[in-house]
């Protein structure tokens, strides 16, 4: 099937099935093969427009008696889509690039952080190859900075307990991480930043990334116990 035709196929999918967007079958084949969000668990959505992975990570949640919850951020309000969505899944209108730690582990359940953290976040593509990488570069140590925290920065945390609090990860241990990045060497860089944190990091370039595209996917699994965030 043409590049054409491969657009056509998911687009007319998302249709007949009920999705905002084509991008659900992306988090649809991440969940196949890696299984990241279980019943019960606690998903944020970072870039959440249109909502496509809301209503994966809100199916993957199964029963609605077996509790979890979904929170979408994204620069743009976002109405939580009606299908394949309950009142599990809430949405803020937030630039992620300058949200705090605090104030994020203040939206999770209990206060207490996330089980799995989803960033589709990707910047306005110019069509310069490596301006294009760079910018997505930033949002995918931002994601991964809010996910970990400080744990991950190179320079000294203020002694302000205040300050020191602020730097706490919101991810939880023993959570999994997917960061959406433009093929390049920054993108191997977050990957060698990430690996010693997780039990294991790998690759993955859904079926439904167009063709033209140089979206992948890193995919990080268990926030290691000793990752003290």
């Amino acid at each position: 099937m043409g590049v054409g035709g491969t657009a056509d196929f998911f687009y007319k999918e998302a249709q007949r099935l009920g999705y905002v967007a084509r991008s659900a079958f992306k988090l649809l084949q991440i969940q196949k093969q890696h299984n990241l969000i279980n019943r019960g668990a606690t998903v944020l959505d970072l870039g959440c427009a249109p909502g496509g992975w809301l209503q994966v990570a809100c199916q993957s949640l199964g029963p609605f008696h077996g509790g979890g919850s979904v929170l979408g951020v994204d620069t743009k309000k976002v109405k939580v889509p009606p299908l394949h969505c309950d009142s599990r899944v809430q949405t803020i209108s937030a630039d992620v690039t300058t949200l705090s730690h605090h104030r994020l582990r203040a939206l999770s359940p209990k206060e207490k952080g996330f089980s799995v953290v989803l960033s589709d976040m990707c910047p306005l593509v110019s069509g310069i190859t490596t301006k294009d990488a760079a910018l997505s570069f930033e949002l995918g140590m931002r994601a991964l900075d809010l996910a970990l925290g400080n744990k991950i920065h190179l320079e000294p945390i203020d002694d302000d307990p205040s300050c020191s609090e602020d730097g706490k990860g919101v991810l939880k241990i023993g959570g999994h991480l997917v960061i959406k990045l433009l093929e390049s060497e920054d993108a191997k860089e977050i990957n060698q930043l990430s690996k010693p944190f997780f039990k294991k990091t790998s690759w993955l370039r859904p079926k439904a990334t167009r063709p033209s595209s140089r979206e992948i996917y890193l995919i990080c699994q268990g926030l290691k116990p000793d990752a003290k965030i």
